[in-house]
């Protein structure tokens, strides 16, 4: 499943944003499952907390910024605009650490193929989900930031 990022004046309809918390919800519940049926081994439980924390964090983040009320506190969550240091916490948590908790569960992802503990063609799709997760947010956060110059 592709996701493109609409070019148009509304820049976040409702329509995709809906898209995405789906996505967002969805991902954190396959990395769930994912750590349902990981093996019992300490090395596998290890590596599976990992990708159970960042995995379903992405959820967590996204829904913080999908909380705000209006465009504006949407861009001041997601992009750079903004005055209080509660807004540009909340805005840098978002735009920064979602990307990151997608970049980050992909290397846990990686390390639990190169260990044997998960074979590759199982995460394959997660994978690719979490890569054009980070594409998406990377993409949102650029515009924001274009917007406000």
């Amino acid at each position: 499943m592709k996701y493109e990022v609409k070019e148009s004046e509304d820049w976040l309809v409702e329509e995709d944003r809906q898209d995405l918390r789906n996505r967002t919800k969805c991902f954190a519940l396959r990395v769930i499952q994912l750590y349902g049926i990981l093996p019992k081994s300490t090395l596998a439980q290890t590596l599976g907390k990992q990708v159970l924390r960042l995995g379903t964090s992405v959820r967590a983040n996204y829904r913080e910024a999908w909380r705000a009320r209006s465009k504006p506190d949407v861009e001041r969550q997601l992009g750079d605009g903004g005055t209080t240091a509660a807004e540009a916490q909340r805005r840098e948590h978002f735009r920064v650490h979602s990307g990151r908790k997608c970049e980050q569960t992909t290397y846990w992802f990686e390390l639990l193929i190169e260990t044997d503990t998960t074979p590759g063609k199982q995460l394959a799709n997660l994978t690719d989900e979490a890569d054009q997760l980070l594409a998406i947010f990377t993409t949102i956060s650029k515009k924001v930031k274009a917007r406000k110059k």
